[in-house]
């Protein structure tokens, strides 16, 4: 390792230590973010996309929040992190890889890299804690405050790929007021979820604590058509555990220290060979979402671990407040699966259902540990200036090992990541009604790759250093009505992806990709805080942006650089309290991008129906994608949500609530055809329920994809018209006390 890194980590080492000497703390939560301030108006919501909590009316960002309801009713049928897709206008997400390892896509900027060392330009953060790598995004949401959707680059504030924007999670911090809530539901196929967290005061106002646990199981639910079994896949049991304690010795000082486990026993993705077409995208003959048609795969298994452990300290100076974060997670588990989705292969004496080109099972696995350093100093008083600087230092290094049964044989290959950033925002109130904020982040990134065992060492290193940067007007045009107007430019950092050696081919390298984003938005609370609408429009170009080939006969990982990439659209969010009891909300989004590179090729399918324009290269005919939108970015996509309650009684309440997601048409490789996409997708939820004691204890009815949608989630190019799809309607019912 560099003296340079050594001498970096001794500093961040030696703040941390100060840190803890004078008794830093974490500032605590917003209590109160539902709560409104007169019955029948709107709740304020509050965000933290500036490290600060703030009114969202307040702040120069698009963004949509999930409140608690709208979290537990998303995963009240033990659904994973995927669940999120379409709950905020502009966000997709998707995984191949069952409950691990999933890809986030906002504006239409994702990544669509299946390996487990892939990078991507949507940050996920929990409770102030980037979780870098795929597998560490999956970690499960529950006892959470808020899960915030921040739309657009946010690279000033935020360390690690943040270019496309962030999905920040918020865990629900210890207090001293005892509290008790626990959460049961039973549905169909075998579904138990069961949350609950306990906290209150160890020592009056000096030390308080919080534990929360979640547990998610569905039983085997789908058949083995080549073996006959049935009921013999599709179970998991995801247990994932919270504890915290906060320790304030004054007024100005406190620390918060987490730390975080789950243990996942499961099932990774379900491919199902030639279920679309052919010549078009239409689910056909050989589907049927309970079956599958394996000879391989050893069940599909995924299990995997994951801990991390967060001191987050602050104290409040006369003028200023420094905080330290030191986090370190650790991801080690594997899965497998059956690639090709059907059994034998054209070569053998049987196979199906449809054509299978050869047989594939193949399993990953990744051993990883990421450390994280920041230090951040902030204004705290309330004049017109505010002002925040710090810096940020973050390691991984981790093994990723790709075995096939058969073929190929084992490989195991070795990432480290080091990077490094200073940065700092300042805010100034020009008139009443005006206010500038700018921000400026420098980051060093430095990216190493080496092939441990079962082939050439084929050592790769790519490095860059660059500056983010921000600039924002924010008008008050009236007491309840806001514009504002932003440019922002963000980069993700060079990427090595090294899957590829398995198949005896080299590892590919992309450099990196810089946004310029514009951005002009509004934002209003009308009718006396009855009506809230707020929208952005936006335009942003990527130079260099990064994308993979995936796929192919040899299922492989390619990643390229094409020349750009352009997009633009809008966002429209509003809430809607159309009487104390009824609310309902809407978000609305559209995305229009464009692949710009009138020489980038990449390979296609062997079977499907190709509409891009194609040129033989080296002997092999590729498409070429000039023109075509970005992978899994809808052009559409929207949610909505009501919830109308009849009082009974002067405790009790009857409620109905609903929430729907809408993804429109979808693209899902680089290259476009008649099968390899998806038309709209609707899925939707109801809970019909009573609550008693002022909310005290409930019980309900719910159902997820109520209407029992069979949807596309994604394609496997893998000469074979391979797909996998979305979960079934679950039914259950619900128990929740809550002290």
């Amino acid at each position: 390792m560099s003296h340079r890194f050594s001498a970096i980590r001794a500093a961040w080492a030696g703040s941390t230590v100060l840190a803890a000497a004078f008794g830093f703390a974490a500032p605590a939560a917003a209590q109160d973010t539902a709560a409104a301030e007169t019955e029948g108006q709107l709740a304020t919501i509050i965000v933290t996309a500036n490290r600060r909590e703030e009114n969202l009316q307040d702040v120069p960002v698009s963004a949509d929040i999930l409140d608690q309801e709208r979290v537990g009713a998303i995963f009240s049928a033990a659904a994973d992190i995927t669940a999120l897709a379409g709950t905020a206008p502009g966000l997709n997400v998707e995984s191949s890889n069952g409950r691990v390892a999933p890809r986030f896509y906002i504006r239409g900027l994702g990544n669509t890299d299946f390996d487990l060392a892939a990078s991507q330009p949507v940050s996920v953060l929990l409770d102030d804690v980037v979780m870098e790598n795929v597998t560490l995004k999956s970690f499960p949401i529950f006892d959470v405050e808020r899960v915030e959707v921040l739309r657009g680059p946010q690279g000033t504030l935020f360390g690690r790929n943040t270019p496309a924007g962030i999905v920040k999670i918020d865990s629900v911090k210890p207090s001293h007021d005892t509290s008790a809530v626990a959460n049961l539901s039973f549905g169909s196929l075998d579904t138990i979820s069961l949350n609950g967290a306990i906290g209150g005061s160890i020592a009056k106002d000096v030390l308080a604590f919080r534990a929360s646990v979640q547990l998610q199981r569905r039983g085997d639910w789908i058949d083995n058509g080549f073996t006959n079994d049935e009921n013999v896949l599709g179970g998991y049991t995801d247990i994932a555990a919270r504890g915290q304690l906060l320790f304030t010795p004054s007024d100005r000082a406190s620390i918060l220290a987490a730390v975080n486990f789950r243990d996942l026993d499961g099932s990774s993705t379900f491919f199902r060979a030639n279920i679309l077409g052919p010549g078009n995208n239409r689910l056909n003959n050989n589907y049927d979402r309970n079956t599958v048609f394996y000879d391989a795969g050893g069940g599909n298994l995924a299990n995997y671990q994951q801990f991390g452990a967060t001191l987050t300290a602050s104290y409040e100076f006369d003028g200023a407040t420094l905080t330290s974060i030191t986090s370190h997670w650790t991801s080690e588990g594997s899965s497998r699966g059956d690639i090709d989705g059907g059994f034998g292969a054209s070569f053998l004496p049987v196979m199906g259902p449809g054509f299978i080109p050869f047989p594939s099972d193949t399993q990953d696995s990744i051993d990883l540990k990421q450390t994280t350093q920041e230090v951040r100093l902030a204004s705290n008083t309330d004049g017109p200036l505010t002002w925040q600087v710090g810096g940020f230092y973050f390691e991984s290094d981790f093994d990723v090992t790709t075995v096939g049964f058969t073929f190929p044989p084992p490989v195991t290959v070795n990432h480290t990541n080091e990077a490094w950033a200073l940065f700092g925002q300042l805010g100034y109130q020009l008139t009443e009604t005006l206010r500038v904020t700018g921000g400026l982040r420098y980051t060093d990134d430095q990216k190493d790759f080496f092939v441990r065992s079962g082939a050439a060492r084929q050592p790769r290193s790519v490095g860059d250093e660059q500056f983010d940067w921000d600039i924002s007007l924010f008008a008050d045009v009236s007491d309840d009505a806001s514009v504002y107007a932003k440019v922002a430019n963000s980069f993700r950092g060079p990427t090595i992806q090294g899957r590829d050696v398995a198949f005896f081919s080299p590892p590919s390298v992309a450099q990196s990709e810089n946004i310029t984003s514009y951005e002009v938005g509004f934002k209003s609370e009308l009718a006396d805080r009855r009506v809230r609408l707020n929208g952005a429009v936006y335009y942003y170009t990527v130079e260099d942006p990064q994308f993979t080939a995936v796929g192919g006969a040899g299922n492989l990982v390619q990643l390229i650089n094409a020349n750009k990439g352009e997009a633009y659209g809008f966002e429209l969010d509003g809430a809607f309290q159309i009487s104390p009891q009824f609310l309902v909300t809407l978000g609305v989004a559209y995305n229009n991008t464009e692949i710009q590179d009138p020489n980038l090729a990449v390979g296609i399918c062997a079977q499907c129906t190709v509409t891009d324009p194609t040129r033989v290269i080296a002997g092999n005919r590729r498409a070429l994608i000039d023109g075509n939108p970005f992978p899994n970015a809808p052009e559409w996509s929207g949610d909505f949500t009501a919830r109308y309650g009849i009082p009974v009684g002067n405790s009790g309440e009857f409620f109905i609530f609903t929430d729907w997601i809408f993804l429109g048409e979808t693209n899902f490789l680089l290259y476009e055809s008649r099968e390899f996409n998806a038309g709209s997708r609707i899925e939707g939820g109801l809970k019909v329920g009573y609550s008693g004691d002022n909310g005290q204890w409930e019980v309900a009815a719910f159902a997820r994809n109520i209407t029992d949608e069979d949807n596309v989630l994604g394609v496997v190019d893998f000469n074979n018209n391979t797909a996998f799809v979305n979960d079934p309607r679950v039914i259950g019912v619900m128990f929740g006390v809550k002290y």
